[in-house]
């Protein structure tokens, strides 16, 4: 552990005071790759000490300790718990810390205070101590973490196979003019078969051997990328089933856009307030833009953009095939309302809707054994 420097002004002040067992202090922690820089308050706001930890099992350790020399750690305010300080987050909360998840400080402040890892970790404290930090992090500990490391892995697969699927007919432009005649009318999936099968010729021209050599290797890929996608995807839905099955049963709702929406809410659902924070971080709720005489309100352009875009999924497709859904498009529409203003509409009765499916299938799952292990590995 490194001790660094505090404001010239503060040693002189703590120098002379003690750290009694009934003091409360606040921690800050300022969250890196490999290491975590700390700062702790007392309740008048008052900067104690300063150190620095690496992000290991026993940095961890080393923090708490350290932190608990100043008194009793009232909260601790952690920056980015779901990456580099999701480590630091969980053990704080196996030893009865309260962890509360802190944003970065904003630009008019690190224009007037300059940007050091002691600053942002005071800055972190001073949040904890204040009540402006009041978000409880994810626990990132059960069957949504999963998920969410599996829907990581399917967008990657996806991802990669349409880019191969693009470069296969890319390639195949240039091909032989034989070849190119006989795959261009082909479909897609017919077209990735017989490409996979393609034999060597063995002719003397080097381009047009390479050409079936790379259109026979880029074929190969999109059929293994084809088949990682569908395992993942498989893998999902149990996933799903075994979180929040309520959500799979309603129209509209799939295993990816419910996997999103789940991923949003996280393992421990009960961190939001009421189902207004939940359409808050999935970005479908209002913000209040009202000065002086004007009272309006405008879209939200904040939370997480997966999950909106699932509920965007959602809406179009109830729009599509529930007549109920039909007809308050067009009762809002005879109203007045423009289009793309009654889908913000459905969207946040959407995201009403899903939060009290998962709060449900979530204290149900919890009351539950676990069957996480056999439902992962059931063909």
């Amino acid at each position: 552990m490194t001790t660094l420097g505090m404001p010239a002004a503060l040693p002189a002040i703590h120098a002379v005071e003690a750290a009694p067992e009934s003091r409360m202090v606040v921690l800050g922690v300022d969250t890196h790759k490999d290491v975590h820089v700390a700062a702790v308050l007392d309740h008048l706001g008052r900067l104690l000490s300063c150190g620095e930890f690496p992000a290991t099992a026993a940095g961890y350790s080393n923090l708490l300790d350290w932190a608990r020399q100043c008194g009793t750690v009232l909260r601790a305010g952690v920056e980015c718990t779901g990456s580099y300080g999701a480590g630091l987050a969980r053990y704080l909360a196996t030893q009865q810390v309260p962890v509360v998840e802190v944003n970065q400080p904003d630009r008019s402040t690190r224009r007037r205070r300059g940007k050091t890892d002691a600053v942002d970790a005071e800055a972190a404290a001073r949040g904890a101590l204040s009540g402006m930090a009041r978000a409880l992090p994810k626990s990132g500990d059960g069957h949504v973490e999963a998920l969410r490391m599996l829907r990581l892995a399917k967008n990657s697969a996806v991802k990669a196979r349409t880019q191969a699927l693009n470069q296969l007919k890319a390639v195949l432009v240039n091909a032989p003019s034989a070849l190119r005649e006989e795959l261009e009318p082909l479909s897609t999936s017919l077209l990735v078969r017989r490409c996979a099968g393609l034999a060597d010729t063995r002719e003397s021209n080097p381009a047009a051997d390479t050409a079936i050599f790379t259109l026979r290797l880029l074929a190969q890929r999109v059929v293994q990328l084809r088949q990682e996608a569908n395992e993942l995807g498989r893998r999902m839905t149990i996933a799903v089933r075994a979180t929040a099955p309520s959500l799979l049963d309603q129209l509209g709702i799939g295993p990816d856009s419910a996997a999103a929406l789940l991923i949003t809410a996280g393992d421990n659902p009960e961190r939001l307030a009421s189902e207004a924070s939940f359409a808050a971080l999935c970005g479908v709720s209002p913000v209040e833009k009202s000065s002086g005489k004007s009272q309006r309100r405008r879209l939200n352009r904040g939370g997480d953009r997966q999950a909106n875009a699932a509920l965007h999924r959602i809406v179009v497709t109830r729009m599509r095939q529930d007549e109920r859904t039909r007809l308050y498009l067009e009762r809002r529409t005879a109203e007045g309302k423009g289009k793309r203003e009654v889908m913000r509409c459905l969207k946040r009765y959407a995201a009403r809707e899903a939060y009290h499916l998962i709060r449900a299938d979530m204290i149900t799952c919890h009351q539950q054994p676990d069957t996480s292990v056999s439902l992962m590995t059931a063909a």
